[in-house]
């Protein structure tokens, strides 16, 4: 069974070694229990998708101790300044485009130009930040589509031994995930209500669309997302001339241009962390193509095969 421990300075100092080790730490903030990783690590990032059971690669929020640093990795317009300075520390969540040298995992993101980064105001997660020195990618410690945990018990009975650490400070106080508002368009979209009310966000920035309304949907909605500029070809067998390849398992096809391995072992999880890096750094023009060896179309397999199926879906105009 996963430990829990009192959230103290001990347990405090242990857990943010084992996320700056690459592994899984839940925490408390004052919306629910995350289940945080570093951030800036892809393989720690792919280990929260496959232990949420993530069936698809939806962004995940970035926890940081403020909002100076929150700037260095999302650009701020106005409208994120005013939010900033009224509800963080807090329970909001501002999507925004993220920071060209911001270092984040790309998977954290979801392959997307956008972060969603939050200031959470809880101690512990503050203790936290400041002792792992890095942003903490957190999600509620949950199983997908589950109930959200407000107790460090309801993680472990969640996810045991796929968390190393569960720090406990009792029950959380809002209980509710936070309020995600997405400011990288022309108007603000509310994405999920939390505790920070629409009404609340309305008389600080005017008007709100909610998601699904007439202004753009959220990304990644889109049939073709996610994809380079160049074709990606899935279930290749043999090699076309020009094309590039992105390999899964110990052997590959002989005749392609250039071969990157997403998991010579076929762990899903390095493929995941492998993903987004390694599409965009064979997507240049002295190739003519992508092509992509099969993946299986189970756990993980599932969420990477839905980001290459979008890649490889017909571009719109």
């Amino acid at each position: 069974m996963t430990a829990i421990s009192h959230a103290g300075a001990t347990a405090i100092a242990h857990a943010a070694a084992l996320l700056r080790a690459g592994q899984l730490v839940a925490l408390p903030t004052e919306t629910v229990y995350g289940l945080g990783g570093d951030a800036t690590n892809d393989r720690a990032v792919a280990a929260i998708f496959k232990a949420k059971g993530r069936p698809r690669f939806n962004p995940l929020i970035v926890h940081v101790r403020t909002v100076a640093y929150a700037e260095t990795l999302a650009v701020f317009n106005a409208p994120a300044r005013r939010a900033a300075a009224r509800f963080w520390p807090g329970p909001l969540t501002l999507v925004l485009p993220r920071q060209p040298a911001a270092g984040l995992s790309l998977l954290a993101s979801a392959g997307l130009d956008t972060v969603a980064i939050r200031v959470p105001a809880h101690p512990v997660a503050q203790a936290l930040l400041r002792e792992a020195d890095r942003p903490i990618a957190a999600p509620s410690a949950n199983r997908s589509g589950r109930i959200s945990p407000t107790e460090a018990a309801h993680v472990a009975e969640e996810l045991g031994e796929d968390v190393a650490l569960i720090l406990d400070d009792g029950p959380t106080s809002v209980g509710l995930e936070s309020t995600v508002l997405d400011l990288s368009g022309q108007s603000p979209v509310l994405l999920r209500p939390g505790a920070i009310t629409l009404e609340a966000l309305t008389e600080l920035l005017g008007p709100v669309h909610l998601a699904g309304s007439a202004v753009p949907k959220s990304p990644g909605m889109l049939a073709s997302h996610y994809a380079p500029n160049l074709p990606v070809r899935l279930a290749t067998g043999g090699a076309r001339p020009g094309e590039a390849l992105l390999a899964f398992g110990p052997s590959a096809p002989p005749g392609f241009a250039e071969v990157l391995w997403l998991s010579r072992s076929g762990d899903l999880a390095e493929a995941a962390a492998n993903l987004f890096a390694m599409l965009r750094r064979l997507d240049r023009p002295c190739f003519t193509a992508i092509a992509v060896m099969p993946i299986p179309e189970h756990g993980l397999g599932r969420a990477i095969n839905d980001r290459l199926r979008r890649a490889a879906a017909p571009r719109g105009n």
